[in-house]
């Protein structure tokens, strides 16, 4: 089987003979249920393919379609002029934004042989458009409109700039409606409309609309029709059953949702263990913005499962006041687990992928740790639980808080303290059941190994004895009576004056 990964072109994929999950009956649907489109999904996920696939039906081209769905439920008779821009390949890190979207205008202009010679960009995308409808009515396909913004993050001043030129781009459309047939915008990131799309009143946005809940991804039930031979053969080569590889899959690259009710797989990790038939962080290594733990270190945002959000939080972000868990929603790191009132859901990591790869990274930026050491530290934690060596914890909690500058430890010490210990210790459990809660009056942290449960109980600046009373007087082993392994209750103190632990004690109960 010939895997896709990182083709983005219909016409290249059908050719060729690689696999294509067929989504033509999606697409159906949404074409013929209005004519301006905005979709927002993470990256990798199709939305490029999706652009190529509707030009290849706007342009007749009806020999790509063989045998899928809407082959024969399709008017290939009618052409369409296409208008195909994709942001994040028009060179405007080295033209400039105005500069880029004027060339990319000529050449399209020259391909239909129009001459454009109007002044400024936006005179040109309205001359395009009008000119290429005396032929038929446009057919207006805009690929990552955000790039521009959200590459210049950390450079506001430039983010604005290039908002303010696309907000300038897309007016144009507002008396264009005459010359249009579809209209189809895709991005990662849904910033206000008032900033960009305020002229585009009538613009549909797809991106939690159930029009759209499985338009983009593979479901379960299209992974196990199209890989179930692929499944067989990674289960037989590993000495199991096809059952428990899928169940593996699921866990790992299952989980997105945008209406908390149907799940779809990350294509592009799909594909990749598909190819490599080992359980990686594919999509997660493709590109994490460095800006998104730097902003959520500076909002102290780290608890972010179960997250409790209204619709106007997942709907768009607003430049100056960037929102986390905004970002994280749009950009795939948070999806929708539910949907508990008709503008209420409840947001949390999509699978174990996710999850481990975000921790990680959290980890690294809450303690400044540039040669990114957190999966190494809490393997290493994992170990020293499973042979008891409790000092060895201590030291490898103490060389993550070390790297900490102290300026900032000593503003906000409290702070970062329980973020790391939180984002270890649920780091930690990919390699031994370890949790950690955060309600009052529940236990800090429990790690459980073959032959031991351990409980611990972390204080800042006060003592070990308190710590270990805790444990006894609102006998958090009490859950584990029955269970026949060693019960080890760990206090320990936590100095913000040295930055450090400064005394421990274990006792067993």
């Amino acid at each position: 089987m010939k895997l896709p990964i990182g083709i983005q072109t219909f016409g290249e994929i059908r050719m060729e003979g690689y696999v294509y999950v067929d989504k033509t009956a999606h697409i159906h649907q949404v074409v013929n249920s209005g004519k301006y489109f905005f979709l927002a999904r993470p990256r990798r996920f199709g939305k490029s393919l999706m652009l190529s696939t509707l030009k290849a039906l706007h342009t007749g081209q009806r020999e790509l379609f063989e045998g899928l769905w809407i082959e024969k439920r399709w008017d290939w008779s009618k052409i369409y002029p296409i208008i195909h821009i994709s942001f994040s390949s028009i060179g405007y890190r080295e033209l400039g934004l105005e500069a880029a979207i004027e060339q990319q205008l000529e050449i399209l202009a020259a391909q239909y042989d129009i001459p454009l010679p109007q002044k400024g960009f936006s005179q040109k995308f309205k001359a395009l458009i009008q000119q290429l409808s005396t032929r038929n009515k446009v057919v207006l396909l805009i690929d990552e409109y955000d790039k521009p913004i959200i590459d210049y993050l950390e450079d506001l001043p430039q983010a604005r700039e290039n908002r303010a030129i696309l907000k300038t781009f897309y007016s144009v459309l507002k008396d264009s409606d005459p010359y249009i047939k579809l209209l189809f915008i895709t991005g990662v990131s849904r910033f206000a409309k008032t900033s960009i799309f305020s002229d585009l009143n009538n613009l549909t946005n797809l991106s939690i609309h159930p029009l759209s809940s499985v338009l983009l991804g593979i479901t379960q039930q299209e992974l196990e029709l199209i890989f179930a031979n692929e499944i067989n053969l990674i289960a037989n080569q590993q000495g199991i059953t096809p059952e428990i590889l899928k169940e593996r899959i699921k866990t790992w690259y299952n989980g997105y949702s945008w209406d908390g009710q149907q799940h779809v797989y990350n294509p592009f990790s799909l594909l990749s263990f598909f190819l490599s038939k080992q359980f990686k962080n594919f999509w997660f290594a493709t590109g994490t913005p460095t800006f998104l733990g730097k902003l959520m270190r500076k909002n102290l945002e780290y608890r972010i499962e179960e997250t409790m959000v209204s619709d106007a939080n997942l709907s768009s972000y607003d430049l100056e006041a960037l929102n986390p868990i905004t970002i994280l929603f749009q950009t795939g790191y948070l999806t929708i687990k539910e949907q508990v009132d008709d503008n209420i859901y409840v947001l949390g990591y999509p699978n174990f992928e996710v999850k481990t790869s975000l921790e990680e990274h959290l980890i690294n930026a809450y303690a400044h740790d540039e040669v990114q050491t957190a999966r190494v530290k809490t393997l290493q934690m994992a170990r020293a639980f499973k042979e008891g060596d409790l000092a060895r914890v201590v030291n490898i909690i103490n060389a993550t808080f070390a790297s900490i500058p102290n300026q900032l430890w000593q503003k906000e010490n409290e702070a970062f303290y329980h973020a790391l210990i939180h984002l270890t210790f649920s780091l930690m459990g990919v390699y031994v059941q370890s949790e950690i809660n955060s309600a009052n009056g529940r236990l800090d942290a429990k790690v459980e190994t073959e032959n031991t449960i351990y409980i611990l109980e972390f204080k800042l600046d006060q003592s070990v004895d308190i710590a270990l009373k805790q444990i006894s007087e609102k006998r958090y082993f009490g859950a584990y009576k029955d269970v026949s392994k060693q019960k080890i209750g760990v206090g320990i103190n936590f100095s913000t004056q040295q930055k450090a632990i400064e005394n421990w004690q274990s006792q067993i109960f």
